[in-house]
């Protein structure tokens, strides 16, 4: 009997052994399967991709950004256009995996309804068409001149990328052999700026205040500004200390005047300076076909002092390049901020569409009216305020100057504009990183420039 007592007991622990497997590869095959087969560092991945030719990926305008050389049981993916779109398209390495588009766009670009199919022809992925246009990607690039900083340029309308660069880059054809320099690099050239840097907006970030202002009835204020605003243990210079004596809300907008908005932002309000950062999509995840960093106030417990700092884009406020180019562009759209994307369409090797991106609101931001009263201090910003190395003959544009404060390095320089102002085609933020320049001398220009190249075009 206890012979038989035993081999029952052996018998019952086997059998739960048994249901506690079965329900680990029931749990892992539901919810970890798909996480684990689309790693870039799969092994069994890899050898499965070699049954499939990766897809192409092009610009708007047809350049061929990434295709994949065939030499034996070898891939070789070539990148014709180089590091102009390693912070876009990323690299694709079997050493160290797969960055940008073809992590992200990875099961499009293999096809990975042709996975395990097994035919005497190497089949082809899918391949990509983007919104970036490849003569303004390089004429970005160039603007920049080997500066550190980025560059973006969205339609306001439809929330189209059509130009990001970023400074530093990197050769994504010789990734495995310059790996462990770019490593070492303190000036991070994998780091995209343009989605992943975080800066201090500074003053570009007045325009979300100004919004704040116009919501809460306070656009009627006035201000006798001496060029400092204090309060507490806080002090705020104008920049270059200048002092504009009695001027209203528009004025102060045009000269950017850290007293007036920091007086502003302080009678605000902690919570409603939050509030209004939130509707552009600040403290929240911005959803995009790249890794993105998340703009945010930094501050556990926001003070009214603390939103005084906010409300002129520096204290506790970090933002990436791209989410001030949306920023800029929700003002361009009517209070709209869509949500941007860069690819455009998928397409099977024969050409049928298999994806289209469509349009989308992602953030109703402000309405019309505070649209448009933001958008003409903007104007007044470039006409006879900081922005006049903005301006173009014959061509209204809109935008606002920054130039924000780096405790442990230079200030970065900003800018933040689009054009025509009467009906918006591109909007473009520009930042350059630990310039030690205002962005109205610096990073307006650049700005100019790039909206010069897309409308002439």
């Amino acid at each position: 009997m206890k012979t038989n007592k035993r081999i029952i007991r052996v018998l019952v622990g086997i059998a739960l052994l048994f249901l506690v497997l079965i329900s680990y590869l029931l749990w892992f095959n539901m919810f970890k399967a798909d996480e684990i087969s689309t790693n870039p560092y799969n092994k069994r991945q890899w050898e499965s991709e070699l049954e499939v030719k990766r897809g192409d990926i092009y610009s708007q305008d047809g350049v061929l950004l990434a295709e994949t050389e065939i030499d034996g049981d070898a891939r070789n993916r070539i990148y014709p256009r180089g590091r102009l779109y390693s912070h876009i398209i990323g690299y694709y390495s079997q050493v160290y995996g797969k960055t940008q588009l073809e992590m992200t766009y990875d099961s499009d670009l293999i096809g990975k309804e042709n996975i395990g199919i097994t035919l005497n022809d190497i089949r082809s992925g899918n391949n990509l068409h983007l919104t970036i246009i490849d003569e303004l990607q390089e004429y970005a690039y160039d603007q920049l001149d080997g500066r550190n900083g980025a560059i973006v340029a969205i339609e306001p309308t439809t929330g189209q990328v059509l130009a990001m660069v970023s400074l530093p880059d990197f050769d994504p054809m010789t990734i495995e052999e310059d790996w462990s320099e770019m490593m070492e690099d303190e000036d991070s050239p994998f780091l995209a700026r343009a989605t992943q840097g975080l800066y201090p907006p500074g003053s570009t970030y007045k325009i979300v205040t100004a919004a704040g202002a116009y919501d809460n009835g306070m656009t009627d204020m006035t201000f006798n500004d001496n060029g400092v605003f204090e309060s507490g243990d806080v002090t705020v210079y104008n920049y270059g200390r200048e002092s504009y004596g009695n001027i209203d809300l528009k004025r102060a907008f045009e000269v950017s005047s850290n007293y007036a908005f920091c007086t502003m932002g302080y009678e605000l309000g902690a919570e409603n300076v939050k509030l209004e950062a939130e509707k552009f999509g600040v403290n929240k995840d911005l959803s995009f076909d790249i890794p993105t960093s998340k703009s945010e106030i930094q501050y556990s417990r926001m003070t009214d002092l603390d939103g005084a700092l906010v409300s002129i884009g520096q204290g506790g406020l970090v933002m990436t390049p791209l989410h001030v180019a949306l920023m800029g562009s929700a003002v361009a759209n009517g209070g709209k901020m869509m949500k941007p994307y860069l690819v455009e369409t998928i397409t099977t090797e024969n050409g049928t569409v298999i994806g289209q991106t469509r349009p989308s609101v992602m953030y109703e931001s402000i309405g019309s009216a505070c649209a448009e009263y933001i958008e003409d201090m903007m104007i007044g910003v470039i006409e006879d305020g900081t922005g006049t190395s903005a301006q173009l003959s014959g061509i209204t544009v809109a935008g606002k100057t920054g130039t924000a404060e780096n405790e442990s390095e230079e200030d970065h320089a900003w800018f933040v504009g689009y054009a025509p102002a009467e009906q918006p085609t591109i909007c473009v933020a520009v930042v350059l990183e630990n310039d030690g320049g205002s962005g109205g001398r610096n990073a307006a220009p650049i700005a100019r420039n790039v909206i010069r190249k897309f409308l002439e075009d």
